[in-house]
Order: structure tokens, then C-alpha cells, then sequence
């Protein structure tokens, strides 16, 4: 009985947690909405021949619809804004560029959400028809889908509590206990970088940074990216350990295994690097929300 009732104790304390987390999402400071819709409505729109030659990008034109897999609790790459329903970031100016540049209308997407459990799921059993989620390529997922890009680089990083002093780099995790996503490269880069932390898999990042808050883990690795996330949407709750570790990750929009449709978006994001538009996302989504002033150089895309 002791047990029962410490483990809905446990519940319900991770419960309130997380509501209060979906809540500072929400009242986080928004993003420059005018400058984010003016920049999707300056999109780039590809040629009718252009749309003819790739059998994915005529599936979505005849479809009129573009389906997306992605998420709308990611502060600074898709965050959904529940005053006008509006989804905006990173990630989801791309995938509504994508749309304009098909469609002619950055609107004509359907967004499913999706896990770093279910990023592959959702191609192959043809739920979407692309994949915009921080998505690592691996070998290991391009055995089962392929990827477009990669559009965005980073390395892992630790999440800790703010004035954890103990916890100072990577070297600091043996022996301790080390909360990341199931199915993200967190397990496999923890393994590697970090043999002696006690690893507990989480099915999401609000959950993850729920057992930091909460003393259950340690420590939290996952993207840089998505700890900034953290760090500029809670000021004071959450710091950094250390530097960045492990291998440059790169991000890949996912897509069906051997689909034409990679030549096809690699085309796109070349058109948005070329004329400044991936810039400008960067800029609005992550540099003025950051106070990083210069935009990082886009990686070369496959």
C-alpha cells in the first residue's frame, strides 16, 4: 500500500509539473509574429515542371494538402500560439515554406504531432508526408526512411537546475542519474560519452526536465537547441553544464524511404539558402528570441 500510494504521489507531482511547464510554454515571450507571416508570404513558389518531375511533390499538389509530422511545444522551432492558432519557429517556417513553395499557400499543411518514438512510424505507415522535428539523420534511420537536408547542425548538451555546481561537464555524470528521450541519439551518445550514468528514458522532453525539477535525474542530455528551448522560456530554472559534446548533429527533414521527394526539398532549401530566406528564419525564430546576433553559416546540403 506504501508503494501505491508513493507511486501516485509521484503521479501527480510530475502531472502538476508538466501542466506548469505546458503553461510557461504558453506565456513564454512570442516570437515577431508580422515578421514571421511576412516572411512566409514572400516565399519562393516552385514551377509547374519542377512540381511535374517529382512523383512526392505531385502526390501533395493533387492532395492540396501537405502533411506534416511534427511537434507545437517547441519554444523556438514549432510552438503553437493558441491566440490565433498560429504554429511558428524554426521548423515550422520551413515546413510552411515548403507548402507555399507546392501549394502557392504556406496554410495548406496538417500537422500530426509526433515523439522521437514515432518520427519513423508516421513515413512508413504514410500518416505524413514529411518529417519537421530537430531531426537527427543517423544511419541507423536511414536504413528505414530517408532525409532531406541536413538544414541545421548541433551537438548534445546538459541540462542541470540552476546553481547545481556538481555537475560541471560530461565527466560529471558517472554515477549519476542521466535523464534523455527514447529514441533520440541521447541513449546511444550517452553509452558512448558518459558509460557510467544510470540512463532513464523519457518518452518526451517536458517530461524529461520534469524529473530534473523534481530531483528524480540529475542531469537532462538531448540537443543543444532544445535546452536553449528551455533555458530562454524558463529564465533562472535551468543551466547549462560545460560545453557541448559528441558528434556534429545534423538535422534532416524525413521523408519516405528511396521517395524522389529528397531531390525535390534539397532543391527548396538550396532556393531558401541562396536568397537569404534561411537567414532570415534564423534570425526571427532564434537570433532576436537568443541575443545571438549573427547567423550561423547553413550547412551544405546533401
Amino acid at each position: 500500500m506504501k508503494k501505491l500510494i508513493s507511486l501516485i504521489l509521484v503521479l501527480i507531482l510530475t502531472l502538476a509539473a508538466v501542466s506548469a511547464a505546458l503553461a510557461e510554454e504558453t506565456a513564454a515571450t512570442p516570437i515577431d509574429k508580422e515578421a514571421f507571416d511576412a516572411l512566409l508570404a514572400a516565399g519562393p513558389v516552385a514551377s509547374d515542371e519542377a512540381i511535374a518531375a517529382s512523383t512526392w511533390a505531385t502526390k501533395v499538389k493533387e492532395a492540396g494538402i501537405l502533411r506534416v509530422g511534427g511537434t507545437r511545444t517547441s519554444f523556438l522551432f514549432s510552438q503553437l500560439d493558441e491566440t490565433d492558432n498560429g504554429i511558428r519557429g524554426f521548423d515550422a517556417a520551413l515546413y510552411q515554406l515548403l507548402a507555399r513553395y507546392i501549394l502557392g499557400d504556406a496554410g495548406k499543411f496538417e500537422l500530426t504531432q509526433v515523439t522521437s518514438s514515432t518520427r519513423e512510424s508516421v513515413l512508413t505507415e504514410d500518416q505524413v508526408d514529411a518529417v519537421f522535428a530537430t531531426y537527427s539523420i543517423t544511419p541507423s534511420r536511414q536504413e528505414v526512411i530517408s532525409f532531406a537536408g541536413p538544414y541545421y547542425t548541433s551537438q548534445q548538451a546538459i541540462l542541470v537546475k540552476a546553481g547545481n555546481a556538481e555537475i560541471t561537464g560530461v565527466d560529471g555524470l558517472a554515477g549519476k542519474i542521466v535523464a534523455t528521450q527514447a529514441g533520440s541519439t541521447g541513449p546511444s551518445i550517452l553509452a558512448e560519452y558518459a558509460p557510467e550514468a544510470d540512463v532513464q528514458e523519457f518518452e518526451d522532453d517536458i517530461s524529461a526536465r520534469t524529473a530534473v525539477e523534481q530531483g528524480r535525474a540529475d542531469a537532462y542530455v538531448t540537443d543543444y537547441t532544445l535546452i536553449l528551448n528551455s533555458i530562454v522560456k524558463n529564465p533562472g530554472v535551468y543551466a547549462v553544464a560545460g560545453d557541448v559534446f559528441g558528434p556534429i548533429d545534423p538535422y534532416g527533414i524525413g521523408l519516405p524511404k528511396d521517395s524522389d521527394g529528397v531531390a525535390f526539398v534539397n532543391d527548396f532549401l538550396k532556393t531558401i539558402v541562396e536568397d537569404g530566406t534561411w537567414a532570415k528564419i534564423w534570425k526571427i525564430t532564434l537570433g532576436d528570441r537568443t541575443g545571438i546576433e549573427t547567423a550561423p553559416e547553413a550547412p551544405a546540403i546533401d
